[in-house]
């Protein structure tokens, strides 16, 4: 089953680290901004959280559950890149699939 997670929150290229004052490395304010539209109630009832934790990103689905680290040196230094990476490696940690298509994201779970 293949349904809308969320639109993409446009704010959050504004929290780039070149467009902002981020020291952190990683991005961590488009990291926020880009993952808070994603804690929602699907239709069916399944609850849908993901949270950063320093360079943890856990993505929980109904009772799936799965982590990704966000990784400069492994990955790339571009934030886009390495959350891109970390989100997918959450998703296949909890055994569902995101994609990201048309400026929205979609879980299969």
């Amino acid at each position: 089953m293949r349904v809308k997670l969320c639109d993409l929150n446009p704010a959050a290229e504004d929290k780039l680290p070149a467009r902002t004052d981020d020291k952190s490395g990683i991005g961590v304010h488009y990291v926020d901004a880009y993952i808070k539209p994603m804690n929602v109630k699907l239709e069916d009832g399944t609850a849908v959280r993901c949270k950063r934790r320093g360079l943890k990103v856990t993505l929980s689905a109904g009772g799936k559950r799965g982590e990704g680290l966000m990784r400069r040196l492994g990955v790339s230094t571009d934030p886009v890149v390495m959350l891109d990476a970390a989100l997918q490696e959450a998703a296949r940690a909890a055994g569902v699939e995101l994609s990201v298509e048309s400026g929205a994201i979609y879980i299969a779970l």
